[in-house]
């Protein structure tokens, strides 16, 4: 849906409605945080005080735990509350195959896999039944979503074999970090993560840390605009309703300038010519998730950022 449209479909409601919109969208921006990837604990804790954390180092939301708790049962419902992510999961490989085809090295023939906030493990298990997949460790905080994935995978039994696909019910602070770099992970992704964290600025440096020099940190969130508030809060949530009300908050989501601006102090990070992608994409009812050039500043978008080589 592009700014255009988005606009078209809000005159055509009632004015009850666009009026409601217009209150919500005030009351949204007036409440707007400060750039997401700046934030640290301590002030998140204080703006949210009836928010609970399981620890001061973790970055789980026991809020954010129990409302996926719910959803887990419906998980792998094609046309249920997952039905986007199951939609876009070949655009995350797509966007993967993309970033690794600029790498100035020689490729390894298997890939090992870290799959943060994996939920029931729609991309984990795609990505472990690659023929160029070493090994998937695929990680969640909620203990029912970890459940749900456990049970799904004992229905291929190519996923069953040792150390192909092993699921964790931790956050990534939990993780072990390598004490060797090169035994860390090829790609380390965060679909549909960041959105969901309080503090996504410790989240992320915590994922590098399992991150092989070379690597790629692949993921994808929603950037903080008044399109991506009607479309993904309001229309989705509110109208048709086509993911349950309260999977998203607004003011959570991260526009890509921030996250490029927290790349530019990893002094880890490849500064080298494509280390650095985004990708805009948008649903289309009837026709998927498509990549549309320069959307990834108003809606959805994968991003991906490479690990220096020790080479360099």
């Amino acid at each position: 849906m592009t700014a255009s449209s988005s606009l078209a479909a809000l005159l055509k409601l009632p004015s009850t409605l666009r009026v409601d919109l217009a209150r919500r969208t005030l009351l949204s921006s007036s409440t707007s945080p400060a750039p997401r990837v700046h934030v640290r604990a301590s002030q998140q804790q204080h703006a949210h005080p009836a928010r609970h954390y399981s620890s001061p180092t973790s970055s789980v939301n026991q809020d954010e735990v129990a409302h996926f708790n719910v959803l887990a049962s419906t998980w792998w419902d094609p046309h249920g509350s997952s039905r986007l992510l199951h939609l876009m999961n070949p655009l995350r490989h797509r966007f993967i195959q993309q970033c690794r085809a600029t790498d100035p090295w020689p490729q390894p023939d298997k890939l090992r896999y870290l799959d943060i906030g994996c939920g029931g493990g729609i991309f984990a298990e795609s990505a472990a039944r690659l023929p160029t997949t070493s090994s998937v460790d695929a990680i969640d905080p909620t203990p029912e979503v970890i459940a749900v994935a456990r049970r799904h995978q004992r229905n291929d039994p190519l996923l069953l074999e040792p150390g192909r696909l092993t699921y964790h019910n931790i956050a990534i602070e939990q993780l072990p970090v390598p004490a060797d770099p090169t035994d860390g992970y090829d790609v380390v992704s965060l679909f549909e993560v960041v959105e969901h964290i309080e503090n996504p600025s410790p989240f992320i440096e915590s994922a590098l840390q399992h991150l092989k020099p070379g690597g790629w940190l692949i993921g994808s969130t929603i950037a903080r605009t008044a399109v991506s508030w009607f479309t993904t809060k309001f229309v989705a949530e509110e109208i048709i309703k086509m993911v349950p009300r309260g999977t998203h908050d607004w003011n959570q989501y991260i526009q890509p300038h921030e996250l490029k601006a927290w790349a530019q102090k990893q002094t880890c990070l490849d500064t080298a010519p494509h280390a650095t992608r985004f990708m805009g994409v948008v649903y289309a009812p009837g026709l998927g998730w498509k990549e549309v050039q320069g959307s990834e500043t108003w809606g959805n978008y994968f991003f991906a950022f490479r690990k220096k080589s020790a080479e360099l």
